[in-house]
């Protein structure tokens, strides 16, 4: 199976290469390929986490080369669900660095800082709350992911209709993520906490930028509702503070678990 992780990548990286083509091509041959190389990497991914799963008793997301790998997938899957649904307008851009995002968490997956040894976890880490507090948590950020890419996306055109376009991309996939975010990484995770250290909160660093990621977000939806500003600042500001609640949401993940140790240090 260490042969899976590679080929998702390869595929991955086709199905980039393929949208570069339907970017600048406009063929739809190649918008279709990319579409079916995303879902084919999205596969093996899902095969190689039920694989580890299997071969550990349980579900093997409690690792970084697990939960980069769970990332992928999750973000894979919502690429590639991107382009088939109708009730978003499709915007190339969006898939392609939502893949691209996909390719990166894998290149950081086959470094050093993820190694693959599979282990089984200690007894603390074996509980029905810590895979729901780790499944919904990456599938929140992975829509929080595609909010990034449009977000960016509409700060860097000055096309008024695609700006329109990409403000509700960004929107719909925070107001999606923003739930299953909640859900999992507070309230799932403060569940665990409970049980595994007695505390609900105990201000870990990973635990206090979860909150800051968190409060970042809801600060999008706030000003995303009440926003009065006229001109380019009604789409702009929402959109800035989508890239900075991203950039939180990152630095949670990788700035924590090396820079600042505390309970989360092994995942």
């Amino acid at each position: 199976m260490s042969i899976l992780p590679s080929l998702a990548f390869l595929l991955i990286l086709a199905s980039s290469a393929a949208q570069v083509v339907s970017l600048f091509g406009r063929g739809r041959k190649a918008d279709r390929i990319a579409t079916n190389l995303l879902a084919a990497a999205a596969a093996i991914l899902a095969a190689l986490i039920v694989s580890r799963s299997a071969s550990i008793g349980f579900p093997a997301l409690t690792g970084t080369f697990e939960s980069l790998v769970f990332f992928a997938f999750v973000v894979c899957v919502l690429a590639a669900g991107y382009r088939v649904q109708r009730r978003l307008v499709f915007m190339p851009f969006v898939r392609f660095g939502a893949t691209i995002a996909a390719a990166a968490l894998l290149a950081v997956a086959s470094s050093p800082i993820a190694p693959r040894q599979l282990l089984a976890p200690i007894p603390a880490l074996r509980s029905f709350w810590l895979v729901a507090h780790v499944a919904f948590s990456f599938v929140g950020e992975s829509f929080f992911t595609v909010s990034f890419v449009s977000a960016l996306a509409l700060l860097l055109s000055r096309d008024q209709g695609r700006r329109r376009s990409y403000d509700r991309i960004t929107y719909t996939s925070v107001a999606v993520g923003y739930p299953i975010f909640t859900t999992g990484a507070l309230i799932f995770g403060a569940i665990w906490a409970e049980q595994a250290w007695g505390s609900w909160w105990s201000w870990d660093p990973k635990e206090t930028w979860a909150l800051v990621t968190w409060l970042a977000y809801t600060v999008y939806l706030h000003i995303r509702f009440v926003g009065k500003w006229g001109g380019s600042g009604r789409r702009t500001i929402p959109a800035v503070v989508a890239v900075a609640a991203f950039l939180f949401a990152l630095f949670t993940y990788f700035g924590v678990n090396f820079l600042l140790p505390g309970l989360h240090s092994y995942a």
